[in-house]
């Protein structure tokens, strides 16, 4: 069987599709995965162990040959975790048997097989969300009695066949990086990681440096620690401003030339990740790393619809107080913020 999963949107959806993969190659284990995804998500589509080939999305090509491109794959089944109309028809036209997508306004019949969600009620987390189209797939076409996401335990909605963490690089190989980053950043060898990412993609409101330097001088932690802001294209130069902000403290900037990959690896020796709710939040969720994220406050923004992978007693989530406007990051109590995260995730 060969099946097409479509998720080609932004970097931590993405991510959040990963126990999707997990959960159909676990109860479907010959199964052929193909991915389509946009070149920006496709680096990391190719390190996913359950992922057997990777498809590009080109938008700019159009609808026909985006048609012409799924066609040649001859796909058993398409599985579309998020759609457009673009997506739908071109399923459609390919001509692809099985095809299954969210029951979302007039691109749902484009497909032959549809469940109703409602995601924009946020009433569990985005990639419990995708696990209950899976289920819904292994059920019609392997005959695996379906059911919903829920959570296990804990607020947790990883299903107990899945095991943490989703992401992980070989250790002797990320054990000998840490070393020579330390090294390199005159790091003593033994100092906590601190990794800040205060950057968003123009994914979510977030915090603002201010803010963040007064969080990280703010954090209390028994043992040495150490602070690593990275950044992804076009935020070197804020990254570099905060860096400045944090002086005297130990901090360097990370660059990582090797694009997502790279710095995955680094992210796997994080001791904490602190960011607003962006893609390299859900690689170090993914990684199983302890995080700590800032939201927004209205619906479709939350903590719990944008839930991290990592265990729950490794994450924690902070939203605008009652009374501030649901999009007014800024008003969230950053020394407040810190005291917890210390307490909690930096004993």
């Amino acid at each position: 069987m060969h099946i097409l999963v479509v998720r080609n949107d932004k970097l931590g959806d993405f991510m959040l599709a990963w126990p999707t993969f997990s959960l159909l190659k676990h109860h479907w284990p010959d199964i052929h995965i193909s991915v389509l995804v946009p070149s920006y998500t496709a680096p990391m589509a190719e390190i996913c162990p359950w992922i057997d080939e990777v498809v590009i999305d080109q938008p700019e090509e159009g609808l026909f040959a985006l048609r012409n491109s799924i066609r040649l794959g001859h796909y058993d089944a398409v599985l579309t975790l998020f759609s457009s109309g673009r997506l739908g028809l071109a399923t459609c036209l390919a001509g692809i048997p099985y095809r299954l997508a969210p029951a979302t306004k007039l691109v749902q019949f484009c497909y032959n097989h549809r469940l109703t969600q409602r995601r924009s009620r946020s009433k569990k987390p985005e990639y419990a969300y995708n696990l209950d189209l899976a289920y819904r797939l292994l059920r019609d076409l392997k005959g695996i009695p379906g059911h919903m996401a829920t959570a296990e335990d804990s607020d947790d909605y990883l299903p107990k066949e899945l095991t943490r963490p989703l992401l992980q690089f070989n250790p002797d190989e990320i054990r000998l990086l840490r070393e020579t980053f330390c090294r390199q950043h005159k790091f003593e060898p033994h100092s906590r990681l601190i990794f800040i990412h205060p950057g968003s993609g123009g994914s979510a409101n977030n915090l603002s440096l201010d803010q963040y330097a007064r969080l990280a001088t703010t954090l209390k932690c028994e043992e040495p620690f150490a602070f690593v802001i990275s950044a992804g294209p076009g935020e070197e130069e804020a990254a570099g401003r905060l860096k400045k902000m944090l002086a005297p403290l130990p901090a360097t900037v990370l660059r990582p030339q090797g694009g997502l990959p790279e710095l995955s690896r680094h992210l796997q020796f994080a001791d904490l990740f602190i960011s607003g709710s962006t893609g390299p939040l859900h690689i170090a969720g993914a990684l199983d790393r302890p995080t700590a994220a800032f939201y927004p406050r209205h619906r479709s923004a939350t903590p719990l619809r944008w839930q991290t992978l990592n265990a729950p007693d490794k994450r924690l989530a902070f939203v605008p107080p009652p009374g501030a406007e649901a999009e007014q990051v800024a008003s969230i109590d950053v020394e407040h913020a810190a005291r917890e995260i210390s307490e909690k995730l930096l004993p």
